[in-house]
This record gives structure tokens, sequence and C-alpha cells, in this order.
């Protein structure tokens, strides 16, 4: 990857950034991380720990800065103290990367900064693609926001936007149905026809390096190429655990259980997410379909 020869990651003890991290070191980049705490190695800067801004020489002569910060979506319920958690832990990462870069000007390297397919709410029976507009809602809301922090980078600076769809991974959108359907109670959560976007971390990490590789800007959809429900994430991950998938989890339930914004963002949306920026850039998917995912990383009868 010669022409990449040093790269900025902030957000690098995540799934993602740290699996990315990893995969850019292996091939050679080199990787300078963003820490909140007191920086350990000389590949570290430490920043976001007071209120200074981020020097701009930190990132000047990179290839690319790629901002992965965000607390987890995936931490129940969502308080009001929460949602001020996952809208800080974005916001003003990026708002910081994005003054530095503007500062840099015609030098800025480019910014390939997080987003998430929750960009679009839930939009049953429609096609997303990347020209779609922002859907309704708190989670749509945020992305809205986070892209627009991210947009403030300045009109020198090259943008991506990566709506990140749930990744199919252990630590992510399978932790907590794992234990479900190792304990026999998994079943429909909602109707569980809702179409539910998804990538696995290899294809994410390799996508990411895809957008940096290729100058893409603008969003760009990290999911899946095959539509999937909620149903057949759920029923191909009992099938290969080998337990029942019968027992449903209402939607009213689990309103009550988890609150409203968290059920209707993400375990009841409907949103048929397209990669179609990917397809079109000639990415080729590692796993095309949901179940070859979760074959590839889940032990047979887990």
């Amino acid at each position: 990857m010669p022409d990449t020869p040093r790269v900025i990651v902030a957000g690098a003890s995540g799934l993602i950034g740290s699996a990315l991290v990893d995969a850019l070191r292996a091939d050679g980049v080199q990787v300078t991380t963003l820490v909140r705490r007191p920086a350990t190695a000389a590949d570290e800067v430490e920043w976001l720990t007071g209120p200074e801004p981020l020097h701009p020489d930190v990132l000047a002569g990179a290839a690319a800065v790629v901002g992965l910060n965000g607390a987890s979506i995936g931490r129940f319920p969502w308080t009001s103290q929460y949602k001020s958690a996952l809208l800080w832990s974005r916001i003003t990462p990026t708002r910081t990367l994005a003054a530095a870069l503007r500062t840099l000007g015609a030098d800025a390297p480019a910014f390939v900064s997080a987003s998430a397919v929750g960009y679009y709410g839930s939009a049953p029976g429609r096609r997303l693609t990347e020209t779609a507009p922002r859907g309704s809602g708190f989670l749509a809301d945020l992305c809205g926001e986070w892209e627009n922090a991210a947009r403030a980078a300045g009109p020198h600076a090259r943008v991506a936007l990566l709506r990140t769809a749930p990744l199919v991974h252990p630590d992510g959108v399978l932790k907590p149905l794992l234990l479900l359907t190792r304990l026999g109670l998994a079943g429909p959560i909602g109707r569980g026809t809702q179409v539910w976007p998804w990538i696995s971390l290899e294809d994410e990490v390799r996508a990411i390096r895809h957008v940096i590789d290729g100058s893409i800007e603008g969003p760009v959809n990290l999911t899946g190429p095959t539509r999937a429900t909620a149903n057949d994430l759920g029923f191909a991950l009992a099938r290969r655990m080998n337990r029942p998938y019968v027992l449903r989890a209402p939607a009213w339930a689990m309103r009550m259980v988890l609150g409203s914004d968290a059920t209707d963002a993400i375990l009841t949306s409907d949103a048929d997410v397209v990669p179609e920026v990917l397809e079109r850039t000639g990415f080729a998917f590692t796993h095309r379909t949901v179940e070859s995912v979760i074959d590839a990383v889940v032990p047979r009868g887990a």
C-alpha cells in the first residue's frame, strides 16, 4: 500500500478501530493512534483530555485521518444521560478532527469519518442507496449531526462518510443474540420480517481501506450486498448453534424494557440499505450473505 505511508486513527481501541489498525500495520502502513489518556508509545498522541484543541501538525502529512469514535449504541436502555453520551462521544471528536483539518487547508489529508445506517431511519419497502434522504428519529438525527460535523473539515479535505451497518460478530450485533440462542430463548424480534442491514468485521475493515485507497468521498453505505431480515439472521444463528428459534419477542415488551428510541431505531427498524458506492467502485465482498458470516464467526454448536 505505497500510496498511504501514514494513517491517523481515532477510536482505535474499539472493535472496528483495533481491527483496522492491525490490518494496516500488517501491510506495513505507519499508523498513529489518537488516545484519550497519556501517550505511552511513539505512535500514540494524547487528545480530548483537556480543553486544548488538537494541533494540526499531528495530522499533517498523513494520507488519511479515520474517525471511529462513539459510545456503543448496543447498550440499553437509552436514558437521557446515555443519549447525551452517544451524542458527545461522536460529535466532539469529529468536530475536533474537522477543525484541525480545516486549518491545514489544501494540505489536509482525507477525512474518513464514521456514521451509521441509522441515518436512514426505518423505511419499509424502500431501497436505500447513498442518495436516499435522512430518516426521522433520534438515531437518524444523531447521524445527521455527526456527518455535518465531519463536513466542517472544509472545502479542501476529501470527506468520506462511512454509513456502517451493525457488525455480524460475537462482539457486535450477535453478542446478546448468542446468549439468548444458547439458552434456547431465540425467536422473532417484533415481526421478524424487518430488513436488517449487516456487514462482517472483515468486510468493514476492507471497505474502509477501499475508501481510503480509492479516493472515494461523500456517503458510503458499509453494508452487505444481500438483503437479510431479522429472521434470516436469527434463524441462521440458531441453525449454526443447533438451537430452537421459536420464542417471539413482542415489540411492545421490548419498548417497555429497552425504551422506544432504542427499540424503534435498532431492533424493529426496517431498512434495506444497499452498498451502491462500494459495488460501483469495484469492492469485492468476502461475505455476500449473512449466513456465510455467521458460519465464519460462530463455531458450530457453540
